[in-house]
C-alpha cells in the first residue's frame, strides 16, 4: 500500500534549517484552528485554578504533584532581593544564580569598564519592543481577532547597498494576514523613494516639487512565480511585463500577474525562510523573506490599528560631509573645482559656504544635486 501524502498545507522544510516547502497560508491558518481548541488560542486569561486544573489533567499529574510543581515553578523561587524590596530592573544584582543573571551581569561589567552608554538607536530599539508587546487597543473594534495569523517579515537593504544587502535586515515588520501587499509595500522605508531628481545648482533653495516616491509609484513584488504589481494610482505603471515577456521568450516557466492590492496575506502560498522580490524605482530591488508564521496570542500586540507592526530597524553609519566631517552630507557635487573628489558630498552649511558669496550668488561651475542618506531612518 502507498504512503499517505503529507499534507500540503503544513509546513515542511525543502532545504533543512533553511526554508520551507511552498504552502497557502490560509489553509495553514485552518489546519491549526481545526486542531486547537478555541481555548488555545482565546486572548481571554483563563481563571489560575482552572488553568492547573486542566494542566494536571492533560499530563496526568496527581494533586499532589501539581502542589510541588507549583511551588518549585514559582515566580517567588526566583526572587534575588527581599520581597518588601523594589528591584532596580537596570541593575543585575552582585553573585546571580541565574545564568541568564550570570551573561547580563558579565554584559553589565564589561559595558561599564569600557564606559559605554547607550546610543539613541539602542534606547529606540528598546521603546520599539516594549510599547508593542501585549498592547491592546481602546476601543474593541480595533482588536485582533482571535485565529488571526501573524506573519515577521524582514526587509533587506537594496541589492546595490553591497556592505548589508544579504546579510542583515534593514527592518523587521510584523504583519496580520488580513493585510494586504500594498500595506506592507507602504511601510516598507527606502531612501530611494526620498530622493529628488534634478540638478539645482543655481537654485539651491528652491523646493522640490516632489520626491521620487510621488513621481515614480510603479513597483511589484515578486512570490512563488506570481508577479503583484502596484496599480493603485493612475501614474503606475507594470514594470514586471518586461521579465514576464523575457521568461516566455527565453522557455521559462510561465508567470502570472496580479494586484498587490487586491492580494492579502492568507491569499499567499510561499515559503518560510526563502527570499522573495521587491522592487520599485525602477530598479531598486529588495529581498523579502517571511520567517515566521503563526497565529496570534494574547501576549502580542493586539492593536490592529498599530500594523504593519515595526519591530526592529537596523542603524547605518551616516556619510559625513567631506569638509568638516561632522553634518550629513546634503547636496554632492560633480565638474566641481572647490570639492577635494568628484563627486563630493557636503553638508548644508559647507555647500553653501564653499559654492556662493553672501549674496547667494553662485560661484564657479559645478553641477550640484540633493542627497538622502540612508542613516536619515536611523
Amino acid at each position: 500500500m502507498a504512503a499517505a501524502e503529507p499534507n500540503a498545507n503544513i509546513p515542511d522544510y525543502e532545504h533543512t534549517e533553511v526554508n520551507t516547502k511552498p504552502f497557502h497560508i490560509d489553509s495553514f491558518r485552518q489546519e491549526w484552528l481545526n486542531r486547537l481548541k478555541p481555548s488555545s488560542y482565546s486572548f481571554q486569561q483563563q481563571d489560575e485554578d482552572t488553568f492547573h486544573a486542566n494542566f494536571a489533567e492533560e499530563m496526568g499529574v496527581r494533586a499532589e504533584t501539581m502542589a510541588e510543581l507549583k511551588s518549585v515553578c514559582s515566580i517567588e523561587s526566583l526572587r534575588c532581593h527581599p520581597k518588601d524590596q523594589k528591584p532596580n530592573m537596570e541593575v543585575v544584582p552582585p553573585d546571580p544564580t541565574l545564568k541568564t543573571l550570570i551573561q547580563r551581569k558579565k554584559r553589565q561589567d564589561h559595558r561599564a569598564s569600557l564606559k559605554i552608554t547607550k546610543n539613541r538607536h539602542d534606547l529606540y530599539a528598546d521603546e520599539l519592543e516594549r510599547v508593542t508587546v501585549g498592547k491592546k487597543p481602546e476601543e474593541i473594534t480595533d482588536i485582533v481577532p482571535e485565529g488571526e495569523v501573524i506573519l515577521v517579515i524582514n526587509v533587506y537593504y537594496p541589492a546595490v547597498a553591497d556592505k548589508f544587502a544579504y546579510t542583515r535586515p534593514h527592518m523587521t515588520l510584523q504583519m496580520t494576514g488580513s493585510h494586504s501587499l500594498a500595506e506592507l509595500r507602504d511601510a516598507i522605508c527606502c531612501s530611494s523613494d526620498l530622493q529628488v531628481c534634478g540638478e539645482f545648482s543655481n537654485t539651491p533653495d528652491v523646493a522640490p516639487a516632489f520626491i521620487s516616491k510621488d513621481h515614480y509609484k510603479s513597483a511589484f513584488f515578486f512570490f512563488e512565480g506570481v508577479f503583484y504589481n502596484d496599480c493603485r494610482f493612475p501614474e503606475c505603471q507594470d514594470i514586471s511585463v518586461t521579465t514576464v515577456e523575457w521568461l516566455k521568450a527565453n522557455n521559462f516557466p510561465p508567470c502570472t500577474q496580479a494586484k498587490m492590492e487586491d492580494t492579502r496575506f492568507t491569499d499567499l502560498k510561499v515559503k518560510v525562510g526563502y527570499p522573495y522580490l521587491y522592487c520599485h524605482q525602477g530598479d531598486c530591488e529588495h529581498l523579502i523573506i517571511i520567517t515566521d508564521i503563526r497565529l496570534a496570542h494574547k501576549t502580542d500586540c493586539l492593536d490592529r490599528a498599530l500594523y504593519p507592526l515595526l519591530t526592529h530597524k537596523h542603524r547605518i553609519t551616516t556619510e559625513k560631509c567631506a569638509v568638516c566631517h561632522l553634518f550629513i552630507g546634503r547636496w554632492f557635487t560633480t565638474n566641481d573645482e572647490f570639492a577635494p573628489s568628484d563627486p563630493c558630498l557636503f553638508c548644508d552649511k559647507c555647500f553653501r559656504m564653499l559654492h556662493y558669496d553672501p549674496e547667494g550668488n553662485k560661484l564657479g561651475d559645478f553641477l550640484a544635486y540633493p542627497y538622502v542618506d540612508r542613516g536619515a531612518f536611523n
